[in-house]
């Protein structure tokens, strides 16, 4: 399974759980298929020697996502809602739990944010949350204890605390 063909049987059949962790993770589909692109290709590159595709794959795309947050941005950004485009929101999003919640994690900085994915999404253990990020076991705790707490602070999951998440 470490050829070509089993590369691209593993792309077929996991890329559309990668853009939905993808999606947590960034917020935004395009970015996030961008980011899954970005994490095959390194993948692609070690490919013969990747014991465990799923949790190598998922070290790369964290890693990459938190390397993209903390490169300084030198791009353009509108100012002002741009001519002619209405109002951009789903006017019925506020009800979809999945976007209440995206919209939550994405207030949270890039670490606690993969914390929070790769605990509750993955359901990793915090022993490996720490090897795929790089830190201690301790680090993972208090950094998932610091978003538990903005998350709850902030009433941003005010509406999934009231009766959609039991």
């Amino acid at each position: 399974m470490r050829n070509e063909e089993g590369f691209a049987r593993y792309v077929t059949q996991a890329y559309p759980g990668l853009v939905r962790r993808a999606v947590l993770l960034t917020g935004d589909r395009a970015l996030a298929e961008d980011l899954v692109q970005v994490s095959l290709a390194s993948t692609y590159r070690r490919w013969r020697r990747v014991e465990h595709p799923d949790a190598y794959v998922r070290i790369v795309m964290i890693r990459t996502v938190i390397g993209w947050r903390a490169r300084r941005w030198t791009g353009e950004m509108p100012t002002d809602p741009l001519p002619d485009q209405g109002d951009p929101r789903d006017p019925f999003d506020d009800a979809d739990l999945s976007v209440v919640v995206r919209r939550a994690l994405m207030t949270l900085p890039a670490e606690q944010r993969a914390v929070i994915v790769l605990r509750y999404f993955d359901d990793c253990s915090e022993a490996d949350i720490a090897e795929v990020l790089g830190c201690s076991v301790g680090t993972v705790k208090s950094r998932a204890w610091r978003a538990i707490t903005s998350l709850r602070t902030s009433g941003l999951l005010a509406e999934a605390e009231e009766g959609q998440i039991r």
